[in-house]
C-alpha cells in the first residue's frame, strides 16, 4: 500500500517485523504527544486524518484554545487537534467574506500540511478517489497533536503581523515544534520566529518555489530549518498511442473515467498554441500537441503550460500533449480533471510525435488512462525544478536551504478528499514531522542540536549510490545551493553522533548585526556555529571556528575527512578529535581556507565529514566564493 510513499521512500516504516530492530517511528512511538504548531490557512476538522479514537487526553501541559468562528466551535477540536486560532486583524471585510471567519481551511493548503505531518493513519485513498496512488495515507508523526493558527486567507496571502502573533500565541500555548509552509520571496525574513526558537521550539520553513534560478531561496534565517522539495519514487506514466502503432510515455492526472475515450481522436500540432494558432487549426474534438521549444527561453515552463491548458479548452480541444523543457509538476492538471486529458512529454517524445504528424496526412492519437508506478523504475530523488535555491541573498555567509525533503506529487488530505500537490510547501512538513520524532526521543536536544543531525546525516546519492540531481535547465548534480547538506535521512538523523549545537543567545548577535548595532559581524556570521560553512569572499585566506557536541557513545574517536572546494586549498586542525569517560563532551577545532589565486570567481563546493570509522559519519557542506574586492559581482 503505497499512498504514503514519501514516508516509506524516507525509510520510515509504520509496520516493523518483530525481529527488526526498532525504527525511528516505533522509537519515538509515533510522535505520542508530541505538539506541532501549524501556522497556514486553517484545517479541515472533520477529514478522517485528524480523527482522535484512541488517542489519550491533551496533555495537561497545553495551554491553547478552541477559538471559535464561522462553521467552527468547540466541538470542533479534539484530542488530534487540540487547539486552533485565527487572526483577520488587517485582511478586509471583503476579503473576509469569500473566507470562513475561523479556522476553518477554505484552501485546503493548511489541511493538506497538518495531515503530511500528523495525519492518522486512513485506508482505501487514492487521488481523488480516482485509483492513483492509492493505498493508505498518514502522516509522518502521526500520533502527535496538532495546534493550527490560521494566518493565511484566499485572496489576501498571509499577513506578517499574524504570523507573529501566532508564533508568539503558539509559545504561550505550549507547541513542541513549529511548521510553517509560506514565505514572503527571497530576502523577507520572519524575524520573530527567534522568539521560538529561544523558547527551545524547532522552527521549520518552506524555502519557496521559484527555482532553478538562482538566489531565490525564501526564510533564510540561520536559526530556522528551510526546506528544499524532491521528488519520491512514484510517479504517474501515461501511455500515448500514435496511428502508425508508436507507443510513447508522457506523465498525467488523467484518471477520470467520464473524459477517457478508447477512440483514437485527429492529433493537430499547434505549437506554441497561442490564440492565432489554435483558431487558425481548428482543433474542435482533437488533441493538441503544443511543442515550441524556440520559445522556451521566453516563458516559463509553468506559465506556459498554464496558458496551454486555459486557451486549448476554450478552443474546444478534446484533449493537450504540452512538451516542456524541464520537469513541471503535476499540479496544474488539476484544471483538465473532467474535461480532457492532458499529458507533460519532454522534449525529445514531443520531436517525434510532431514528426509523425508532418509525415502523415491523417495523424490520429489516442491517450490512455494513467497509472501508478512505485519504486526502483523511478529514478528519485532528485531536487525539483520549482524548489528555490542559494546563494542566500539576505545573509550571504548562512547556507541556505538545510536540507531537501520529498515535496513532488504528494498525497495529503484536503477537505474530505485526498489530493496530490508539489511544492516546498509540502517539503516542509516532512521535516517538521521528523524534527517531532527526534524531540520525541532526545527532549533535552536544543532546536540547533536536531537541525544539525537532520543535516549532518543526509544523504548525496540515491538508492542506487548514484549522486543526487537537480532538475533545471539543463539538469545536474545537486549542490549545496539546491539541497543544503542533502536529501533528509530520518533514520539516521536519530543517531547523529556529534552535533554542532547553537547556545540560541548567539542568535541575538546575528540579529544585531542584520540592525548594526554590532561591529566586526562578517567574521562573528563567519563563526556561528553552523553545520555548514559559507564564505563568500575569500580573498586570500580565513580561519573558521567550529564545535561539536558528542551525543553518541562516550568513548569516541573522530578523524577529519574533507574534500576542498576547487581553487582553494582547505585543512582542519586538530584532524583527529576523541571524547573519553570522564571528559568534555565538547570540542572545538578551526578549518583554514586559502585561495589558490586571486579571481573575482564563482562558488564552488566542498565538505568536512567527522567520521569514527564505522557508525557515524557527519558530514557538513564547504562553500566558498573567492574575490578580489568586495561587493563585485562575477560579470563573466
Amino acid at each position: 500500500m503505497h499512498t504514503t510513499q514519501s514516508w516509506d521512500f524516507l525509510g520510515l516504516d509504520y509496520y516493523q517485523q518483530p525481529s527488526q530492530q526498532q525504527g525511528l517511528l516505533q522509537k519515538a512511538k509515533y510522535g505520542e504527544d508530541v505538539i506541532i504548531g501549524v501556522i497556514d490557512s486553517g484545517i479541515w476538522p472533520e477529514s478522517q486524518s485528524f480523527d482522535d479514537a484512541r488517542y489519550s487526553p491533551v496533555p495537561a501541559r497545553w495551554k491553547g484554545v478552541c477559538q471559535d468562528g464561522l462553521e467552527w466551535n468547540a466541538t470542533s477540536c479534539n484530542r488530534k487537534i487540540i487547539g486552533a486560532r485565527w487572526y483577520s486583524a488587517g485582511v478586509s471585510d471583503e476579503v473576509l467574506k469569500r473566507n470562513y471567519m475561523s479556522a476553518r481551511d477554505l484552501s485546503g493548503h493548511g489541511t493538506h500540511v497538518a495531515s503530511t505531518i500528523a495525519g492518522g493513519q486512513v485506508s482505501n485513498v487514492s487521488y481523488k478517489g480516482g485509483g492513483l496512488g492509492a493505498g493508505v495515507a498518514r502522516g509522518g508523526a502521526p500520533r502527535s497533536r496538532l495546534g493550527v493558527y490560521k494566518v493565511c486567507w484566499e485572496g489576501a496571502g498571509c499577513d506578517e503581523a499574524a504570523i507573529l502573533a501566532a508564533i508568539d500565541d503558539a509559545i504561550d500555548d505550549g507547541v513542541d515544534v513549529l511548521s510553517l509552509s509560506l514565505g514572503g520571496g527571497a530576502g523577507v525574513e520572519i524575524f520573530g520566529s527567534l522568539h521560538a526558537v529561544l523558547r527551545g521550539i524547532s522552527v521549520v520553513f518552506s524555502g519557496g518555489n521559484d527555482g532553478p534560478v538562482p538566489s531565490t531561496v525564501n526564510n533564510a534565517l540561520p536559526w530556522v530549518t528551510t526546506v528544499a522539495a524532491s521528488t519520491m519514487d512514484r510517479s504517474f506514466p501515461t501511455l500515448i498511442s500514435l496511428g502508425n502503432k508508436e507507443k510513447l510515455v508522457g506523465q498525467s492526472l488523467h484518471y477520470n473515467a467520464s473524459v477517457i475515450s478508447n477512440d483514437f481522436k485527429v492529433l493537430v500540432h499547434a505549437r506554441s498554441c497561442d490564440v492565432q494558432t489554435l483558431t487558425s487549426s481548428n482543433v474542435t474534438g482533437k488533441i493538441v500537441l503544443c511543442y515550441a521549444p524556440g520559445e522556451a527561453s521566453v516563458k516559463p515552463p509553468r506559465v506556459a503550460l498554464s496558458d496551454a491548458i486555459k486557451l486549448t479548452v476554450e478552443a474546444g480541444a478534446k484533449g493537450l500533449i504540452f512538451a516542456q523543457n524541464a520537469a513541471n509538476n503535476l499540479n496544474d492538471l488539476n484544471v483538465c480533471e473532467g474535461i480532457m486529458p492532458c499529458v507533460l512529454v519532454d522534449f525529445e517524445i514531443a520531436h517525434r510525435i510532431a514528426s509523425y504528424w508532418t509525415r502523415t496526412g491523417n495523424p490520429v492519437v489516442k491517450v490512455s488512462p494513467t497509472v501508478t508506478v512505485i519504486g526502483n523504475r523511478v529514478s528519485a530523488p532528485r531536487v525539483a525544478t520549482s524548489s528555490s535555491r542559494g546563494p542566500n541573498v539576505a545573509f550571504p555567509a548562512i547556507l541556505k536551504p538545510d536540507v531537501a525533503a520529498p515535496g513532488v506529487g504528494i498525497l495529503a488530505a484536503i477537505r474530505d478528499s485526498y489530493v496530490l500537490l508539489s511544492g516546498t510547501s509540502m517539503a516542509c512538513p516532512h521535516v517538521s514531522a521528523v524534527t517531532a520524532l527526534i524531540k520525541s526521543i532526545h527532549r533535552d536536544w536544543s532546536p540547533a542540536m536536531i537541525k544539525s543531525a537532520i543535516v549532518t546525516t543526509s544523504s548525496l546519492t540515491d538508492r542506487f549510490g548514484m549522486p543526487i540531481q537537480a532538475e533545471g535547465v539543463p539538469r545536474k548534480l545537486a549542490d549545496p545551493f539546491d539541497f543544503g547538506g542533502g536529501h533528509m535521512n530520518p533514520e539516521r538523523a536519530v543517531d547523529p553522533g556529534l552535533v554542532y549545537d547553537v547556545d540560541a543567545r548567539e542568535y541575538n548577535k546575528f540579529l544585531n548585526c542584520t540592525l548594526g548595532l554590532v561591529d566586526d559581524c562578517e567574521s562573528y556570521q563567519l563563526n556561528l556555529n553552523l553545520p555548514s560553512i559559507t564564505v563568500p569572499d575569500l580573498k586570500d585566506n580565513v580561519t573558521v571556528m567550529r564545535s561539536v557536541t558528542n551525543v553518541g557513545p562516550v568513548e569516541a574517536t573522530y578523524q577529519a575527512v574533507f574534500e576542498a572546494p576547487a581553487g582553494v586549498i582547505m585543512s582542519v586542525e586538530p584532524s583527529v578529535i576523541s571524547f573519553t569517560q570522564g571528559g568534555g563532551s565538547n570540542t572545538t577545532f578551526r578549518v583554514t581556507l586559502t585561495a589558490k589565486q586571486s579571481v573575482q570567481g564563482g562558488y564552488t563546493f566542498g565538505s568536512l565529514t567527522w567520521s569514527d570509522g564505522s557508525t557515524h559519519s557527519v558530514r557538513i557542506p564547504v562553500v566558498v566564493r573567492t574575490v578580489i574586492q568586495d561587493f563585485v559581482a562575477d560579470t563573466s
